[in-house]
């Protein structure tokens, strides 16, 4: 049975002028062309549709059942036309977005603000991963987009550098230096710490490590997580003392202090996508990232000493 829709769009016109001439011409078309295809339809489907009369025509009982579900079907098709015509323009779909936690603090719910603004037919699912676990998700084509800690990534991950910000240090409320607006990295030699764990991100734990040694010491460190907030947290215990990003600050975490001191080291976090056979609505988000973070500028150069 052929339910063409062109046919279907013709008999509409006829059931609802109750005239082949009237019809005919607002579908811009003769009347013998819009005859035949009614015949047409009518031997297609095996049943009479119209009952002709010299003036005008009435539909038969099959015709004003067809007639119901002749819009239907059309109505159906149109939203068919049109999902895949937005998800092909990148405007419907599905974003798998993974993120560290400290992108809370460093743009990210803004972010997810302008996008559902942007893409309100797009579903946005957001699962917490550590940077490491985030871009394995992106280059197995598990993540569509990834917030992380900057890292080398693999071949099939484009990468691109955010934002950067300072370390300070994180102290509990009750530790002798909580008190102070700065201090020298070497004054907590002596003190435990919690650290990122190097299996989540080798990067940041060889970064901190590496800002303890450059002061002149190798920290004891006691305890390990895969999270910033769970290091805060450590802190806020009691159970050691920190390195973090300066963002942390934003947390408002009770029992803690952040506390600047001299460094050059940057915490960089990075957004990741598939390098290949991206969609329109990957690239789409990629482009709401670009405009929500301006690329970073270069460190300024230090004027030399005469």
């Amino acid at each position: 049975m052929d339910l063409e829709p062109r046919l279907l769009r013709y008999f509409i016109a006829v059931a609802e002028e109750r005239h082949f001439s009237r019809a005919a011409a607002r579908l811009h078309i003769s009347q013998p062309p819009l005859s035949y295809a009614i015949r047409q339809l009518e031997e297609n489907i095996g049943a009479r549709l119209l009952a002709r009369t010299s003036r005008h025509v009435e539909l038969t009982d099959a015709g004003q059942a067809l007639y119901h579900e002749a819009l239907i079907l059309l109505r159906q098709a149109e939203e068919v036309r049109t999902l895949v015509r937005q998800v092909d323009a990148g405007l419907r779909g599905r974003l798998r977005i993974g993120f560290v936690g400290s992108m809370l603090y460093r743009g990210l719910p803004a972010l997810l603000s302008a996008m559902r603004t942007e893409l309100p037919d797009v579903e946005h699912v957001l699962t917490e991963l550590n940077s490491h676990d985030q871009i394995e998700a992106v280059r197995r084509g598990e993540q569509d987009l990834g917030f992380i800690h900057a890292n080398p990534v693999p071949d099939g991950v484009q990468a691109r550098d955010l934002m950067a910000e300072p370390f300070v240090v994180c102290l509990p409320d009750a530790h002798p230096l909580a008190q102070r607006t700065t201090l020298r990295l070497a004054e907590l030699a002596e003190d435990d710490f919690v650290f990122f764990a190097r299996a989540a991100s080798p990067s940041y734990y060889e970064t901190v490590l590496a800002m303890c040694v450059s002061a002149g010491f190798m920290p004891a460190i006691r305890h390990e997580v895969r999270h910033w907030l769970s290091v805060a947290s450590l802190v806020s215990q009691g159970l050691g003392v920190s390195i973090v990003p300066a963002c942390l600050s934003r947390s408002g975490l009770a029992g803690t202090r952040f506390i600047a001191f001299e460094h050059e080291a940057r915490s960089i976090s990075q957004v990741i996508w598939p390098d290949a056979a991206r969609s329109p609505l990957q690239e789409r988000a990629v482009a709401l990232v670009a405009q929500a973070f301006p690329p970073l500028q270069p460190p300024a150069a230090v004027p030399s000493k005469a």
